[in-house]
């Protein structure tokens, strides 16, 4: 992955080595609703499911998990955070702009997420970026909260495929 303002942060694709600071940073971000272990062992082994990681002085500040798949008009931005410390830092943004070329990279039409309908700072970040409201999923969370489906159009598709059904967080 390129990296963004150099001296400040990079953004990169994980590898194994990071699984114990993004399970940490999973650990910390989410109360709920939490990626496995396991399962980020295996999105960091799967080539269609990168976790890309933004480092700053040498430790993990951020990761967004993207997820392609087959015959998909859209990528899907499974999961997302940044640690309190470095927050405020565009780290945020820098993962949503690197999602964005992994997508388009993959030839991908779009790209969607999920949010907490009270993640208010996730919200604004992601509707400033280009992501417009297209539907919810009532009580999708562990605690019966409600998610907003989100998308951003990267390209027209002349035509379009199917998109498969999302199921986890933003």
């Amino acid at each position: 992955m390129d990296s963004l303002r150099p001296g400040v942060f990079a953004i990169r694709r994980a590898q194994l080595d990071d699984l114990d600071a993004i399970v940490k940073l999973e650990c910390e971000s989410f109360l709920e609703d939490r990626v496995s272990r396991r399962a980020l062992r295996n999105f960091l082994r799967a080539p269609h499911r990168p976790i890309l990681a933004a480092e700053m002085d040498g430790e993990l500040a951020g990761y967004a998990l993207v997820s392609l798949r087959k015959r998909a008009h859209a990528a899907r931005i499974y999961s997302i955070a940044v640690a309190a410390r470095f927050a405020r830092r565009g780290i945020g943004l820098a993962l949503l702009q690197a999602s964005e070329k992994y997508a388009l990279t993959n030839r991908r039409a779009a790209l969607r997420l999920e949010v907490r309908y009270d993640n208010a700072p996730a919200i604004a970040l992601y509707e400033k970026f280009g992501f417009r409201q297209f539907g919810e999923h009532v009580d999708y969370y562990a605690d019966g909260a409600t998610a907003l489906r989100y998308e951003k159009i990267l390209v027209s598709d002349p035509e379009p495929k199917t998109s498969g059904a999302s199921n986890r967080r933003g």
